[in-house]
């Protein structure tokens, strides 16, 4: 059925809703893309096919709504329901409304209503693919973690179970022995004094034997000289051996308190599961997927000239404060300056060794990587949050979660990834794609930042490398297709309040500027760049570049 909307309402409706055009937001809408699902005026056509990124399919409205499938009415089967009431929420026909059941009711033109639910559909389409989704991923990704540190955990609480077991064992078994020696000792003792007296009675044996049989002798004996000389030694044999009387140890064995010696093994805390309410922002309506549009600038516009001392190479740059800025280059301080390039603080790394990156907390902390180590600098106190052991971490960020994003690569420079951190404690790795290969390729210099989508965006050799929340790629931009890839070199990377990515093409004296799906926007090269590196925006979205071998940290403008 082909639907003309009527130039006149019948009274009895409200007001028809007119469709307005989606870009001038203005202008009446004859026009429609079957493609992006947009009402257009006649104006805004061609801006709307300067979008390259889609094949548009625009059409009068007329013939769009001659493909629309109108609902038949339930109450009234003859009638196709062109109409709907707002206060029931239902397509209803025009005898619905001669039928009184909706009298004092707001009916809508059923096209207008029918694309006002649509647009429902696309918001809720729309968080649900770039907040939910991704959070939900995260929170499965979080999961895995979980469980794994769950069997480690739980193999390490066993091996300290069975190492105080063992102790136990080894100090019972020392009693064991020790009781066993004193036992051994008794017995020794003893033995050794039934010995003695067993040597004595055999040899008062013999004696006595032998005395009977000389006794036997001398009484068949003639010989009278012979019995003159015996001498008695009954009295000397009257007197019988000692006696031993012996008091045997025994073991009294106190009753075993189990009470006590779970003491003495420790105690384990109890488990405890709680559940925390997990919330997200959405950025306000048009924030995040239609940002107010700011123009560019053809030529952006040098503010101020920021000079640093002390660097033979300067790499990083990140603003504290729309008027302070920490810097860092190949020594082992970080400095912080003001926009007039007075320095108002220097911090020693802990360790000695050169920062790889900085990063700005939002609470106001400076974060830095170093060779083996990702520290925090508070006040005048430096704390190491991690140590890591087969990894060396290089890029970092702050995120809006305050969680900390890492690139690292492994001592072997076979591999890289980048790891999200709460506190010291891993959440999440991101390494490869869908199909099992690597997201990064190894070795090489690779910062990061997070976008306003909560996308990830890391600049990697010859492309910046984009994924989601939950760490799924979404695009790698390899620079404008009129650019050879091997002469795009992105190093610096940041984002800013339109959610733009730009990143800093160190050997080509320019800086890329893409929109967060990836479209190459503008390049800024004609304001005197000179090898930059290290990329921040402040909260103005003023751009902060550090170049490398002038020293020098350039504040640029490049919105009207």
């Amino acid at each position: 059925m082909t639907y003309t909307p009527p130039l006149t309402m019948d009274p009895r409706y409200s007001a028809q809703d007119v469709v307005r055009c989606a870009l001038c937001r203005d202008a009446v809408a004859p026009l429609y893309c079957n493609v992006c699902h947009t009402h257009l005026c006649k104006d805004c056509v061609e801006k709307h096919f300067s979008d390259k990124s889609k094949v548009h399919n625009v059409v009068p409205l007329e013939q769009f709504l001659s493909t629309l499938n109108y609902p038949k009415c339930p109450t009234h089967p003859t009638k196709q329901c062109e109409l709907s009431c707002e206060q029931c929420d239902i397509p209803i026909c025009t005898s619905c409304i001669s039928s009184g059941k909706h009298i004092g009711h707001k009916q809508l033109e059923i096209f207008a209503d029918f694309e006002s639910k649509k647009e429902v559909l696309r918001r809720d389409l729309q968080e649900l693919e770039k907040f939910i989704f991704p959070k939900y991923q995260e929170s499965a990704a979080i999961i895995k973690i979980q469980r794994t540190d769950q069997r480690k955990h739980s193999q390490k609480l066993t091996a300290k179970l069975n190492k105080q077991g063992e102790a136990l064992h080894r100090e019972i078994n020392t009693i064991i022995q020790r009781k066993q020696a004193e036992i051994d000792e008794m017995n020794a003792q003893h033995l050794a004094a039934i010995e003695k007296q067993e040597d004595e009675t055999n040899k008062a044996l013999h004696e006595i034997k032998q005395v009977i049989q000389d006794l036997k002798s001398l009484l068949d004996t003639s010989d009278v000289g012979l019995v003159y000389k015996y001498r008695s030694r009954i009295a000397e044999f009257r007197k019988l051996p000692n006696k031993l009387i012996v008091s045997l140890p025994n073991l009294l064995p106190q009753k075993i308190n189990r009470e006590e010696l779970l003491k003495q093994f420790g105690s384990i805390n109890p488990l405890s599961i709680e559940t925390e309410e997990q919330g997200y922002t959405v950025p306000s309506p048009g924030a995040e997927s239609s940002p107010p549009a700011r123009p560019l600038l053809d030529v952006p516009r040098l503010v101020t000239d920021i000079p640093t001392r002390g660097y033979d190479y300067l790499w990083n740059v990140s603003c504290l404060s729309d008027e302070e800025i920490w810097t860092s280059g190949n020594k082992t301080i970080m400095k912080l300056y003001n926009l007039k390039g007075e320095l108002l603080k220097s911090v020693q790394t802990k360790s000695g060794n050169m920062p790889q990156d900085i990063a700005v907390t939002r609470s106001g902390g400076l974060v830095y990587t170093d060779y083996s180590s990702i520290n925090l600098v508070s006040g005048t106190q430096i704390q190491t949050l991690i140590t890591l052991r087969g990894w060396r971490p290089d890029g970092l960020c702050s995120t809006s979660s305050e969680d900390l994003l890492v690139t690292m690569t492994s001592d072997d420079d076979k591999q890289t990834k980048v790891v999200r951190y709460s506190g010291s404690t891993e959440k999440q790795s991101i390494q490869w794609d869908d199909q099992g290969k690597p997201l990064y390729s190894s070795g090489y210099n690779k910062y990061l930042c997070e976008n306003m989508n909560l996308d990830i965006c890391v600049s990697d050799c010859s492309a910046v490398v984009v994924v989601s929340a939950a760490g799924k790629l979404r695009f790698r931009y390899t620079g404008p297709s009129s650019t050879p890839r091997e002469s795009f070199c992105p190093l610096g990377i940041t984002t800013d309040s339109q959610a733009n990515i730009l990143t800093s093409d160190c050997d080509n004296h320019n800086i890329h500027i893409i929109d967060q799906d990836g479209r190459f926007l503008r390049f800024l090269h004609n304001c005197g760049l000179q090898l930059p590196w290290g990329l921040c925006v402040d909260s103005r979205d003023n751009l902060f570049v550090a170049e490398r071998d002038t020293g020098t940290v350039k504040k640029l403008q490049y919105y009207k």
